[in-house]
């Protein structure tokens, strides 16, 4: 048996340890069925990847049972999980200034068809909310030997009384105020505004604001001797916008500075002491500061709100940067796993698989971190990991140091068509050479 197998089927006797006896062979048995990618070739039934396995028919009922109806919940799982990540002590969780990043994501397993089932959510792809599962991940971010590997810290699933977006998203928030440590920071997305940290009072948070974010100052500007006296805050505006001809010039920041981030220089404008522009000074229950990168990677700023006075624009950036790990999770049990079809309709069902599934992304992510590389086959003699530079740095290292590529190589036009797609054979001519025939063949197009 190889190392790999070995390390895994370990890992999995620990999360199911104080699973009721039976119950937890039986799950053990099913979740080995999803990481040896049975799941991808029964396009998501249970029973056929079980029956591929070469589990009877008794045993895969069995392990059905144990699966719908057993006592068991994904997060006591979670729980053994962490505890055998950090007593391994390869995996190092990311700090600045102190600060630990908890990035905070909402996933769907999309069900169009589910009959019965309440819950939508917002698909970008589409346009409008579709039907789906949702599910709340939270996560710690940390890295094994250079690569940044994210670790499962719970999962929300939606309430059986209303299982909207919002509601999921508000039960996700919630449960993340409760359980963050004083050195933790809640790191989220494009999808929340600074109004929803502040209602439910968010100790520490970073999140991404849109680019026609406004914010007011927190404090009356001066009376200009004329009419009645202001009552609202100046509006700050971190970036210019245009409306027909009209261009809005963007508010002066109270501080300009430049950051270096992997080679690259990064301006960066800051504006403090800011309430939500609904709000009149002294009425709000906080103030936040708005941070504007520049990069030169992307053609858009990245804004992002927070409440961490203390920080600097760095660690700033470099939390959010930290959130990106969290994606990862869905996109290998979707993908990967090939749990994005599942054909179960209990409802308890349709919660419990897409939690396992996010459980074992996370599992298969982190021992493919630290075990050896495997072979691909008999004509892998040396096999090696990725790179653990290959993220952004990969194209600038590599393809632009190829001097046969062109300089727009990325951004050029679709070629014309030079040939026809009807060919014709319209001309057969008769040759004589040294008394003997030939043809020859002219192929020409048909205009």
């Amino acid at each position: 048996m190889s190392i790999a197998i070995t390390q895994t089927i370990h890992v999995l006797q620990i999360v199911v340890q104080t699973i009721p006896m039976g119950t937890n062979l039986a799950l053990l048995q099913l979740m080995w069925a999803i990481l040896n990618g049975s799941f991808l070739q029964s396009r998501g039934a249970i029973f056929p990847a079980l029956k591929a396995n070469s589990f009877t028919p008794e045993e895969s009922r069995r392990i059905w049972s144990a699966f719908r109806h057993g006592v068991w919940h994904i997060n006591e799982c979670i729980v053994h999980w962490q505890t055998y990540v950090m007593a391994e002590g390869q995996w190092q969780s990311h700090s600045y200034e102190g600060y630990h990043p908890i990035p905070v994501d909402w996933t769907a397993f999309w069900r169009f068809k589910l009959k019965g089932w309440s819950g939508k959510l917002y698909h970008t792809l589409v346009g409008r909310a579709m039907c789906g599962v949702g599910l709340g991940v939270v996560c710690q971010v940390g890295q094994v030997d250079g690569q940044r590997i994210p670790l499962l810290r719970q999962i929300i699933r939606t309430s059986q009384a209303d299982r909207s977006e919002a509601k999921l998203k508000k039960d996700t928030l919630r449960w993340v105020k409760h359980h963050l440590d004083e050195s933790e920071v809640a790191i989220i997305d494009a999808g929340v505004e600074i109004s929803d940290m502040q209602m439910i009072k968010m100790p520490r948070y970073v999140i991404r604001l849109a680019l026609n974010c406004t914010g007011r100052r927190d404090y009356l500007p001066l009376y200009k001797g004329r009419g009645c006296y202001p009552k609202w805050g100046e509006k700050v505006r971190p970036l210019p916008r245009t409306h027909l001809d009209n261009t809005i010039e963007a508010t002066p920041p109270d501080k300009c500075e430049t950051i270096q981030v992997d080679g690259r220089t990064i301006e960066v404008h800051g504006w403090f002491d800011l309430i939500p522009p609904t709000y009149k000074p002294g009425e709000a229950p906080a103030t936040f500061t708005i941070w504007v990168f520049f990069d030169p990677l992307y053609d858009t700023p990245l804004v992002l709100g927070t409440n961490l006075t203390e920080a600097q624009s760095l660690s700033i950036f470099c939390l959010y940067q930290d959130r990106w790990p969290v994606e990862q999770i869905p996109l290998v049990a979707k993908q990967m796993l090939g749990l994005h079809r599942q054909f179960v309709f209990a409802p308890e069902s349709c919660c419990r698989l897409p939690e396992l599934a996010l459980l074992l992304a996370n599992i298969l992510t982190y021992l493919a971190a630290i075990l050896p590389p495997l072979p691909t086959g008999f004509w892998d003699r040396r096999p090696k990991k990725h790179r653990d530079d290959c993220d952004g740095s990969y194209l600038l290292q590599y393809f632009l140091k190829m001097p046969y590529l062109t300089l727009n190589f990325a951004k050029r036009h679709q070629l014309r068509t030079i040939y026809r797609k009807v060919w014709q054979l319209i001309a057969v001519k008769k040759h004589q050479l040294n008394g003997s025939h030939q043809f020859c063949t002219v192929l020409q197009p048909i205009f």
